[in-house]
């Protein structure tokens, strides 16, 4: 792992801990300013029952449990929008269908340079991994020096190094939202 993955890794948890440590003030801050507001009771006593029919003095009531379920949340809401940001983006520009029916046109008419060309167009994830199996196959293509099953092997390295490159992007904050919803159960 480079130096460069582990800073980003660790930017990626210092952000996803803050937003979790945001969460939880909000719903604190919600809990006693929103649900414990004296007009959600009668005659104004927080203490007091809440006025009929008024549920957010009724969740109020519920205890210091609330707070933490409204933290709750908020952080599945945070990290619902992250991961639908974050995969928008992985999927690139147009439409994936679109995209690989681009590409293998350009590879039937044997055009490499535009199928790279459209790559770039599309960016994203899948753009990427394709792009790099594209360069890779364009310099392994004419190297006499190699036989056809190293070929196969160096094409096939490579994809695996792009799509380990990719993978990151991919898959973080999932340990966060997989252990929120084990907690949940």
């Amino acid at each position: 792992m480079s130096t460069n993955q582990k800073t980003s890794g660790g930017f990626t948890s210092l952000v996803a801990t803050i937003a979790v440590a945001l969460c939880l003030v909000a719903g604190i801050l919600v809990y006693m300013y929103v649900l414990g507001n004296p007009d959600n009771f009668v005659g104004g006593d927080v203490e007091g029952e809440p006025k009929e029919g008024n549920f957010l003095g009724i969740a109020h009531k519920g205890g210091m449990i609330v707070p933490f379920l409204i933290a709750m949340n908020l952080i599945v809401l945070v990290f619902s929008i992250e991961r639908f940001v974050t995969l928008a983006k992985a999927g690139g520009k147009g439409r994936s269908d679109k995209f690989v029916q681009d590409i293998r046109e350009k590879l039937e008419n044997n055009q490499l340079a535009e199928a790279i060309a459209v790559c770039d167009e599309q960016k994203g994830s899948l753009a990427n991994v394709v792009r790099a199996g594209l360069v890779k196959f364009e310099s392994v293509a004419s190297d006499s020096s190699l036989d056809k099953d190293q070929k196969v092997e160096t094409m096939k390295k490579e994809l695996e190094e792009a799509t380990a490159l990719e993978l990151p992007m991919l898959s973080k904050n999932l340990g966060i939202c997989l252990h929120l919803h084990l907690s949940l159960l």
